[in-house]
């Protein structure tokens, strides 16, 4: 089984509950979404990167697409189980390569790692595929100001409730344009599957070419105090690699 990867590196978790972590990110290339505030490059290319000496950023070239068994001994090499809190499988949509995912996460699982999922919550049958060898599922759900989507709600929903059997969070990220209905539609489908599942407020980061705004504390702590009425956790949290200048 091998897939196109865009890196393979160490650095800490800069979004949501388990910010400052420090992972093992696996970056895969495409996704089936394309939202307007995305600045992540997850194209395909014909090589993609390792760090060599973890979380310094010294990178050498490997050719793609690349073997499951190869990407295991890559982490392996560089790191242990006990130096990471987990490994991330990002991208890009990860949940586009489930057969990839499903036996690197069986050899690394035996290797006393756990694995970390970062999804755009839209794929519930490939989730299932998954589950066995998913420790964490940290969901999106794309709201349509900012994702410029609005035919997912039924998508995200199924998935949040077949996610809600692991330990799972949701995070959507807001800016000047997001409405007060949405993020109350929003609340209501966490609520109805548990409203103890931990939901992210994560301002936009603005920038070049961004065509929509972040919003200002006073207006977080709203939506915050809003949300707090029918989801138990909620936390207003930016991207801090982005502030701290982090991969």
């Amino acid at each position: 089984m091998a897939v196109n990867l865009v890196e393979v590196f160490t650095s800490i978790q800069g979004e949501g509950p388990y910010t400052g972590v420090r992972q093992v990110f696996i970056r895969f290339s495409g996704c089936n979404l394309s939202c307007c505030y995305c600045d992540t490059d997850f194209s395909l290319r014909p090589y993609f990167r390792v760090e060599t000496n973890p979380g310094q950023g010294d990178f050498i070239s490997l050719s793609n697409p690349v073997e499951t068994d190869t990407v295991a001994a890559i982490i392996k090499g560089n790191v242990s189980a006990t130096a990471v809190h987990s490994i991330s499988v990002t991208g890009g949509e990860p949940l586009l390569h489930t057969e990839f995912i499903k036996r690197l996460g069986t050899i690394l699982k035996e290797w006393g790692f756990r694995i970390y999922l970062e999804t755009n919550g839209t794929l519930p049958e490939n989730l299932v595929k998954v589950m066995p060898v998913i420790d964490i599922i940290s969901m999106d759900i794309k709201l349509p100001e900012t994702s410029g989507y609005d035919n997912l709600w039924d998508r995200h929903a199924e998935f949040l409730q077949r996610g809600s059997e692991k330990e799972i969070f949701v995070k959507v990220v807001v800016s000047s344009e997001t409405k007060k209905s949405t993020l109350l539609k929003t609340c209501n489908l966490i609520k109805e599957v548990n409203q103890d599942i931990p939901l992210i407020i994560q301002p936009v980061t603005s920038y070049e070419g961004l065509q929509v705004k972040s919003l200002c504390v006073k207006e977080l702590m709203k939506m915050q105090k809003m949300a707090l009425h029918y989801i138990s956790d909620v936390r207003v949290i930016p991207q801090m690699h982005k502030i701290m200048g982090q991969l």
